[in-house]
């Protein structure tokens, strides 16, 4: 069986799958979109412990309006004095270093 080849001509044929729970997809999907990669190099990346660059194009900033939107109106819908989901707090932490890379990092 051929694998697919990558930019250096070399194949890659070999399969890493794992199982997750469905919030722990959910968090990875948006992470991944968040970051403009694809999912095969956004987890390579994480897993090779590399830094995961992302470039602002059209699609990062539609993943970030859209999961802003969402972030809005869940925090809208919490009351006062009511605790805040951890990951609603995971995501909003990813967006502020996404938007803080973005923007040129801390002035």
């Amino acid at each position: 069986m051929s694998g697919k080849r990558n930019e250096y001509n070399r194949t890659r044929n070999v399969v890493v799958a794992f199982r997750v729970k469905p919030q722990e997809g959910k968090l990875i999907n948006e992470a991944i979109q968040l970051s403009g990669q694809t999912k095969q190099d956004y987890l390579l990346s994480r897993a090779l412990n590399r830094e995961v660059n992302v470039q602002g194009n059209p699609r990062v900033y539609k993943a970030l309006r859209n999961r802003l939107d969402a972030v809005y109106a869940e925090l809208c819908r919490i009351e006062a004095g009511n605790a805040v989901d951890s990951d609603l707090l995971a995501i909003i932490r990813m967006m502020a270093e996404i938007l803080d890379g973005l923007k040129g990092g801390s002035e």
